[in-house]
């Protein structure tokens, strides 16, 4: 069972405390500190976050020590976290390499010694002039894993349409335009970088799309994919149309997408821990940059893919979750 995290808040009292919380609530015993402390010189920043966020970030460290086989320490921060106090606990351990998950962790691991090198993770991306000074996990789908199970899903696809923020998301465009190319499909990618001018780009979109032939992809982009009003609108013509709707976000799915990919959080634990094993042996030439995500499930709508003329068999087409749930 995993080892209590050690939370790092900005109390009254500048102190440190070693604390039993939910992720990791219980101890691996009375040898554990000085496991801890006596191997690789590597630890893990998280959020200091209630449920359910906790438990994915549990499971992410659970993937990073049972990759490393040792028992890394997690450090939980808040948002107002006192970082001296954390840059000199992780210097009495001598750590050389730190994983920082979510904002909160990156934003205190951007402010410590530039000596240590640092793995991002649980992010869904980071400025392209930033990523240059980390190697950074993103949630962000692998756009090859999207297009591959689309392939599996609706061979006769030819055409995917997308609406992308170029200033978010460039780097994602550059792998999608190869991805497609590398799977025979065409990209026809809309760029938008406000609110009204993607709802214009899905107008034009959905106006070109030719049911049977052609798919609308939903990146991870908070500019282009408008939960309150865009998103219905796509998924009323998706369905009444006829044509296919996938995404990079599992909660759509339940709403009526045919599918998503979303993070297997322990193997994105376990390629986080072989970037910062990477970092360990070569501290001055280590990766950096936006890396997207290809630890994945895969969630589909039944439902959906029925009026779509598909029957999913999971096994077959590597289907992880199903919704409507039975």
């Amino acid at each position: 069972m995993p080892a209590a995290p050690h939370r790092f808040t900005r109390p009254r009292r500048q102190a440190l405390r070693l604390l039993a919380t939910g992720v990791g609530a219980a101890a691996w015993g009375p040898g554990w500190l000085h496991a801890a402390e006596a191997t690789l010189p590597l630890a893990v920043v998280y959020p200091d976050i209630g449920a359910p966020f906790r438990e994915v970030f549990a499971t992410i460290l659970e993937g990073i020590r049972e990759h490393v086989r040792q028992a890394v320490p997690g450090f939980a921060v808040a948002s107002d976290a006192a970082v001296p106090a954390l840059a000199d606990e992780l210097r009495r351990r001598e750590v050389r390499v730190v994983i920082a998950l979510g904002r909160s962790g990156l934003k205190a691991a951007r402010l410590l010694d530039s000596a240590v090198s640092v793995v991002a993770g649980c992010v869904l991306g980071v400025p392209e002039a930033q990523a240059h000074d980390y190697t950074v996990h993103s949630l962000a789908p692998d756009p090859a894993l999207v297009f591959a199970q689309l392939r599996r899903l609706l061979p006769a696809t030819r055409r995917v349409f997308t609406v992308i923020d170029p200033q978010q998301n460039a780097w994602l465009l550059r792998l999608a335009q190869e991805a497609a190319r590398g799977q025979g499909l065409e990209l026809v990618a809309h760029e938008a970088s406000d609110l009204k001018r993607a709802t214009r780009a899905y107008q034009d979109a959905l106006a070109a799309v030719e049911p049977r032939r052609d798919a609308l992809w939903l990146p991870q982009d908070a500019t282009t994919v408008e939960e309150a009003t865009l998103l219905p609108m796509v998924l009323q013509e998706s369905w009444q149309r006829g044509f296919a709707l996938v995404s990079s976000n599992a909660v759509h799915v339940k709403r009526g997408a045919l599918f998503a990919l979303y993070p297997d959080n322990p193997a994105l634990g376990r390629s986080l821990a072989q970037s910062a094993l990477e970092a360990l042996a070569t501290p001055r030439r280590p990766a950096r940059g936006l890396l997207p995500l290809r630890e994945v499930l895969v969630a589909a709508n039944q439902r959906t893919a029925a009026h779509l003329g598909i029957t999913l068999d999971p096994r077959v087409q590597r289907i992880d979750k199903l919704y409507p749930e039975s």
